[in-house]
């Protein structure tokens, strides 16, 4: 099985898109496709013992569109320059084919050998030429509708085709009468209105075009945000090659003032970083040797070597990009009721259409009145801002959801985030900062303390534990060697053991001694050590205990006033810790939670979270990514706390970059505001809709309202504008 985002082109509505989508699923070989109208992209997961990634492509074709190919970056430059030449172009051509077709109804000037009196055949001709130039400038919308209607999947363009080519046909039957002096004819030519409905819809596109664009722009960004070059050491000699010419392992060399080229883990020198578009922190960051760093972060003031580690796709930025553009190409639920809607309505439309048509010529009225009412109907229905509805909205909101520092991977969490009414925290790294210090020691042994903090480090060292930081940042603080550490193992929810200097030692919680049998003779010391809100280390052999470790965390900031918040609108917390009952509450009370699940396995936090959702709950897990996977996963939204570099942990919806707590806090106030915004965009694409098709059927020519195929045209371009200008207001949010 595997995954690939395609970029495609031709796609101008969400009945294209839906379209697209429908007909790639039904393909053998094709697990799930899910096709981004905003971004032009599908995304495609499919059996590669079945499919060869060319297939793909004809699937594409054979549906109407183009495949780019696979998404690689975003040029938006380049083609915003040949599309405004374009349209700039065929702006000109519009004015001009308007003055000579209307010119003479307000007494403009007009050249006798185009006059529509003196030379009528002139005239039509010269309008007949401005119409086949427009029709060519509009083909790829007559080539998708007629493909999509080929494939059952009419969608907006089959809407304007089929509107488009009646006109004009019949407008040639018209000038083919003229030619023949029945010049009458003349007042039922509508070459002009097939002109002008075909640059309408393309003004609209263009304007959405650019709208689509600012979104990606900030995806453009960070695609750009590493260097195009990098100097590497290759033999003791510095070598500049490009990105691609850096392999794992290499040592690449970075300068004051030059950027990280991918991501890795210093060897030599010491600096400070700007981070900020990661982390959002403007205070420079001190990286020292062992310390990770990020690519695309800006060296301020040192020379550093640094061994190459995540190289390629596998980088921070290529993660969240990919995270971005794979989080826009899941659909909200509330999207497809605008999927459902268009796959029903274009048909509808077309039917409407047809029969109003019909009607017409049995109740007496002229063939070329009756094929107005029909392509009135048609062009005036469009759906273009049914379609811009969600998918735009959507896109603005992860853009803000980055920029306030939250990953969001799925675009469902987005509509969802609004329902939470339960937040489960982990204590360790989420509410506190995870950076936990030594705070008191009751050594038991005939060991001499530093001697004995040196083998628990060493140890300590060797796990991914916030705790194991705390032994490791004494071993720095001590100038304490580590030792070779053999044996190494972890015991999940329990602790960890090795062998260093040939001795066993055990660590962990109170659990480990149960499960390596040692007898717990100190509880007078756990409970003291306790109350002071330490999590208690546990430091024995194979026979006896010979030390308890009290290790303190610190608060994490913005805790006390996120928990506050979000008791002020009636949202339950809960703090699920493995942590003992007496540590686990003293925070809770300092920071205002209410309710404490403590001394709980990674396996029983999944149990705590499946029995809350049984209760009807609707329920966020918020942890560190790691011991908190399976909570992560099995609550209806995972969010994880940034922890190093590894920003795209699986197990988690939503990723906290900046390790602020106060990103819930947005996260649920932005899900709010764009619910509200695609539902008042529904509203206003169907209400649109509902009272303009009544109106182009000519229900209301006795009340004095009427419209023509170029005035619905404009019409239609303005719902989208309605839609895109709502759906923009969310870039306001604070």
């Amino acid at each position: 099985m595997k995954k690939v985002i395609l970029s495609i082109d031709g796609m101008t509505c969400s009945a294209c898109s839906n379209g697209l989508e429908k007909y790639l699923n039904k393909q053998n070989g094709i697990i799930e496709a899910n096709v981004n109208l905003v971004m032009a992209n599908a995304t495609i997961i499919y059996d590669e013992n079945i499919l060869e990634k060319n297939k793909l492509d004809e699937f594409v074709k054979q549906a109407g569109f183009r495949s780019l190919g696979e998404f690689k970056e975003i040029d938006i430059k380049n083609r915003n320059k040949k599309e405004k030449i374009k349209f700039i172009v065929f702006t000109i051509l519009a004015v001009i084919l308007m003055y000579i077709s209307m010119g003479h109804m307000v007494n403009l000037p007009i050249y006798n050998f185009l006059d529509v009196k003196a030379n009528p055949v002139n005239y039509t001709v010269c309008l007949f030429l401005f119409a086949i130039i427009f029709m060519i400038y509009g083909f790829d919308i007559l080539k998708n509708g007629y493909k999509n209607l080929i494939h059952k999947t009419p969608n907006m363009d089959t809407l304007v085709g089929i509107g488009v080519i009646s006109s004009f046909l019949y407008s040639v039957y018209s000038m083919i009468m003229i030619i023949k002096g029945h010049t009458e004819n003349i007042h039922i030519l509508y070459f002009e209105s097939t002109a002008i409905v075909i640059y309408f819809i393309k003004l609209g596109r263009y304007l959405d075009g650019i709208s689509k664009d600012k979104t990606k722009e900030a995806i453009q960004k960070l695609v750009k945000m590493t260097p195009n070059k990098a100097t590497i050491k290759v033999n003791g000699k510095e070598k500049q090659v490009t990105l691609d010419e850096i392999h794992k392992e290499d040592i690449v060399i970075c300068k004051p003032g030059e950027k990280i080229a991918v991501d890795g883990e210093i060897i030599e020198g010491t600096a400070h970083f700007d981070e900020s578009f990661i982390t959002g922190e403007s205070k420079p960051s001190n990286k020292v040797k062992g310390d990770k760093v990020i690519a695309g972060s800006i060296n301020y003031d040192g020379y550093i070597e640094y061994k190459a580690e995540k190289i390629g796709k596998e980088s921070t930025i290529s993660e969240i990009v990919r995270a971005v553009i794979e989080a826009s190409n899941t659909k909200a639920p509330i999207a497809k009721i605008a999927d459902i809607v268009s796959g029903y309505f274009v048909p509808i439309v077309i039917v409407i259409a047809v029969l109003t048509f019909i009607i017409y010529l049995i109740m007496g009225y002229e063939f070329s009145i009756s094929l107005i009412r029909f392509v009135t109907i048609l062009v005036v229905a469009c759906p273009c801002s049914l379609g811009l509805a969600t998918p735009l909205a959507i896109i603005i909101s992860e853009g803000l959801c980055a920029s306030n520092g939250i990953l969001v991977k799925k675009s469902e969490i987005l509509e969802n985030a609004q329902k939470i009414n339960t937040i489960v925290f982990d204590k360790t790294g989420t509410l506190t900062y995870g950076r936990l210090k030594i705070s008191e020691i009751r050594n038991y042994s005939n060991i001499e303390q530093n001697k004995l903090l040196q083998l628990v480090g060493s140890i300590e060292s060797k796990s991914i534990h916030p705790i194991g930081k705390a032994f490791e940042n004494y071993l720095k603080e001590n100038d304490l060697e580590k030792l070779e550490v053999k044996e190494f193992g972890s015991v999940s929810g329990f602790g960890i053991i090795g062998k260093v200097e040939g001795q066993k030692l055990i660590l962990g919680n109170a659990k480990i001694l149960k499960e390596y049998k040692v007898e717990n003779i100190h509880h007078h010391d756990e409970e003291e050590l306790t109350k002071k809100g330490n999590s208690i280390v546990y430091v024995a052999n194979t026979n006896k205990i010979l030390a308890l470790i009290g290790v303190n965390d610190i608060v994490r900031e913005n805790a006390v006033e996120v928990i506050k918040e979000l008791n002020k609108n009636k949202i339950e917390t809960i703090m699920l810790t493995g942590d003992s009952k007496e540590t686990a509450e003293k925070i809770a009370n300092e920071i205002g939670i209410k309710k404490v699940i403590s001394n709980v396995l990674p396996t029983e936090k999944t149990k705590v979270i499946k029995e809350l959702k049984d209760k009807g709950k609707y329920v966020m897990m918020c942890g560190d990514g790691i011991n908190d996977s399976p909570a992560l996963a099995t609550a209806n939204i995972g969010v994880s706390v940034n922890s190093g570099t590894d920003i795209a942990m699986d197990s988690s919806d939503v990723i906290l970059t900046k390790n602020d707590l106060r990103g819930i806090l947005n996260l649920i106030n932005i899900s709010k505001r764009t619910v509200r915004n695609i539902k008042q965009n529904l509203f206003w694409a169907f209400f649109y809709n509902c009272l303009m098709i009544p109106i182009a059927m000519g229900l209301f020519t006795n009340f004095g309202i009427s419209i023509n195929p170029m005035v619905a045209s404009i019409a239609m371009m303005f719902s989208s504008i309605t839609v895109i200008l709502n759906a923009l207001r969310l870039k306001k949010l604070k």
